[in-house]
């Protein structure tokens, strides 16, 4: 799957994790220079504030084809 970033960056969702020393669930993906990342996925989901809007930190883009 992929999302896009509120900010425009296109990822790659690669999979859920858990965070050991308090278990929490996080998002590992990775971005289109290869970079890998993670987010609690609480986080990773949430809706943000832009210009008085709110819109989700990550969207789900449709895939193509």
């Amino acid at each position: 799957m992929r999302y896009q970033h509120y900010k425009g960056g296109i990822y790659e969702f690669l999979y859920e994790a858990t965070l050991e020393s308090d278990l929490t669930p996080m998002v590992v993906y990775r971005a289109a220079n290869g970079t890998v990342w993670i987010r609690p996925r609480d986080v990773f989901h949430e809706m943000v504030e832009v210009d008085g809007k709110r819109v989700p930190r990550f969207a789900l883009m449709a895939d193509a084809g």
